[in-house]
């Protein structure tokens, strides 16, 4: 005889979604309650943002460099098969300023600086440190995932700004130095289509993936089971699913900037 439908069992990954999206309301309620209450662990996300700017700042400009050279030989040769090379500024700046430098940026936090979280935290729950602190009555939300959550944001958004410019640069040298694109067409196109907003949007998109990048990694190690074995596991799917919010979240993003920017 069949279970009533009440009561039969979910599968895991709808069990996973519901606890994800519980802790992320949890995150934002102890955010909103240690600003207003003046207990923001500011000593822990200064820490923390220090220690991702180390971890992050040179993979992503190694990443950067030769993604800004090779954006520009695709685009310079798609634009000397068209006869359109004065316009290779403003493509260059739009694929780099609205994908490439929030992408970067987000593989790095999630894959470099998030992993990093994950095994930090997953460490701690296993050696029982969480429990300890819900003893004593200190908010494990408020004392160690907020301020890293914050952290992560902040300097992906440096970060962020870093590696347009270093993109951008190397594309202009790649293309003025090898490709004979003179540097005032490469400027002046890229300066007339790429405006004000792309910055923001890209911006935004740092901060977005940022949130969600160090808010599943945080989660996944605060739930981490199974000893140093589980730990690795949790690190694993943590970085997985950083990575498929991040590129979801992307799709959406610039989809909503297209329909807000559109006639």
């Amino acid at each position: 005889m069949a279970a009533p439908a009440g009561t039969r069992r979910l599968p895991p990954a709808v069990v996973e979604i519901g606890v994800l999206f519980g802790f992320a309301v949890d995150t934002g309620i102890a955010a909103w309650r240690s600003i207003t209450r003046g207990r923001f662990a500011w000593r822990e996300c200064v820490g923390q943002m220090w220690f991702l700017a180390g971890v992050c700042t040179v993979p992503a400009i190694l990443v950067m460099i030769p993604f800004g050279v090779v954006v520009a030989v695709e685009v310079g040769s798609l634009t000397g098969q068209i006869g359109a090379q004065s316009y290779s500024g403003a493509v260059v700046a739009l694929l780099i300023v609205g994908q490439a430098a929030p992408l970067v940026c987000a593989v790095m936090i999630a894959g470099v600086g998030g992993s990093a979280m994950c095994a930090d935290l997953g460490a701690r729950n296993i050696r029982e440190e969480v429990d300890a602190l819900e003893v004593m009555g200190i908010s494990t939300l408020e004392r160690l995932v907020v301020p890293r959550i914050v952290a992560a944001v902040l300097i992906t958004m440096l970060l962020d700004s870093l590696v347009m410019a270093i993109g951008i640069g190397a594309s202009f040298a790649f293309q003025v130095l090898v490709q004979d694109v003179t540097a005032g067409s490469f400027l002046g196109t890229m300066t007339d289509f790429a405006h004000l907003s792309d910055f923001i949007l890209s911006q935004v998109k740092a901060a977005a993936f940022a949130v969600l990048a160090a808010g599943v990694c945080c989660f996944k190690g605060l739930t981490a089971k199974g000893g140093p074995a589980g730990v690795g596991n949790a690190v694993n799917e943590a970085v997985v699913l950083a990575f498929f919010l991040v590129f979801l979240a992307n799709v959406g993003i610039g989809e909503v900037y297209a329909l807000g920017s559109g006639p």
